[in-house]
């Protein structure tokens, strides 16, 4: 299966888009204080980035490769990821619009989201078949989707805490997300 497994476990742990590689982190941060709207995001993402994923390898291979402008690769892919940033807010508003406005300005920044960007531009570094760019894209979606839930859910339990003064809200949230980083750097054997 081409290291189908050895991708996926990869891309949700050791080289997670969050904590490892620290991309995306303003969404993490900015929608992760309550469980639903940690939810919304993850399934925005995820929805952006595996079609995002598909999409750009497809413009890449079928045509900016045949064509010679494969240094047009970062616009291209900004261009494609914001149309479906587009949709998926569109849908939002018709469907949901409670998770629309509880997303607030962060639905609109996954366009800058530089972890889909990211899987988009290391899905073609890596020269990923479709297949191991889709396995890439879907795992990467699962490890954001599990550091913003986890977070989520400590920070909901840290709310009430009697924490100093100084320490509210995002210093301890920094704290906290370090903490994760550091945890999930032992699967990579850094020591």
């Amino acid at each position: 299966m081409d290291g189908t497994f050895a991708i996926l476990f990869s891309s949700i742990f050791i080289s997670n888009i969050v904590l490892a590689q620290f991309l995306g982190i303003c969404s993490f941060l900015g929608v992760s204080k309550n469980m639903r709207n940690a939810a919304g995001m993850s399934a925005a993402v995820t929805f952006v980035m595996l079609l995002s994923a598909l999409i750009t390898w497809l413009i890449y291979n079928y045509l900016l490769l045949p064509l010679a402008l494969d240094y047009l690769k970062t616009i291209v892919f900004i261009l494609a990821i914001a149309s479906l940033v587009q949709l998926v807010e569109m849908f939002l508003k018709k469907h949901s619009p409670s998770l629309y406005k509880g997303m607030g300005v962060f639905l609109p920044l996954i366009t800058t989201n530089c972890a889909i960007l990211g899987v988009a531009l290391l899905n073609i570094q890596k020269e990923y078949t479709l297949w191991q760019s889709m396995v890439n894209a879907a795992g990467t979606a699962i490890g954001y989707t599990l550091a913003l839930v986890i977070f989520s859910c400590i920070r909901e339990r840290l709310d009430p805490a009697a924490l100093p003064q100084v320490m509210k809200d995002l210093p301890i949230a920094l704290i906290t997300a370090s903490c994760m980083s550091l945890a999930l750097m032992g699967l990579a054997g850094i020591h």
